[in-house]
């Protein structure tokens, strides 16, 4: 699998955008993006308006960085959401959002979707009683995603969850903390997901 092992701090501030790429770190005054939320080697100043294209590739950018999906993977997505019926700018969010990897975050499994997909790679996470290592599977509607049994013990996990279910999480999931396990009720709507950058524009990016 793939991934990008650059600096995640570096990456929010070179696409203008608080991704939550470091989990807790990021609510944290150590946020990088907060202390100088400008590109690196510039200054506050020096952010200058976009031309079309170069704006077209930022906001494909944000939507990869902020789901940790590279180029090939991405492309494979969009080729994807426009096969399925429907906008696809829609379906493209909605097949990100159906990452194990982000059930895993969202769930509060995981402080970031970085950790998650170590989470997953390491065989700690069930997918329907079955241990899985692929952080880039596609969950379905009535799936069940659960901690291994030897994680469950862990206090701070327990922590998380409880953070988690008290905050309250995506209406198309259902969590279940003492059980540490999360159910997809359904495939989310595109009025239950808020992402920092514009499907449409990634769609007129790949229609050129």
């Amino acid at each position: 699998m793939a991934v990008y092992h650059g600096p995640s701090c570096r990456k929010c501030r070179a696409l203008g955008l608080k991704l939550f790429l470091k989990g807790e770190r990021c609510v944290t005054q150590k946020c990088a993006f907060e202390r100088a939320p400008y590109p690196p080697g510039k200054d506050k100043t020096s952010r200058r308006k976009l031309k079309s294209y170069t704006e077209h590739l930022l906001e494909k950018q944000k939507a990869k960085a902020y789901y940790g999906v590279l180029e090939r993977q991405f492309r494979r997505y969009f080729k994807n959401a426009k096969q399925m019926p429907g906008q696809t700018g829609e379906n493209l969010v909605k097949i990100l959002e159906c990452r194990l990897d982000n059930i895993v975050y969202k769930a509060g499994f995981a402080s970031s979707r970085k950790q998650a997909r170590q989470l997953i790679s390491h065989g700690n996470i069930l997918l329907n009683g079955r241990k899985v290592t692929i952080p880039s599977l596609i969950v379905s509607k009535n799936d069940i995603i659960s901690i291994k049994e030897k994680l469950k013990s862990s206090q701070e996990l327990k922590e998380k969850i409880d953070y988690a279910y008290k905050s309250g999480i995506a209406p198309w999931l259902s969590l279940d903390p003492n059980n540490m396990s999360v159910k997809v009720l359904d495939i989310p709507s595109i009025e239950d997901i808020r992402v920092p950058f514009k499907a449409d524009t990634i769609v007129e990016l790949y229609s050129r």
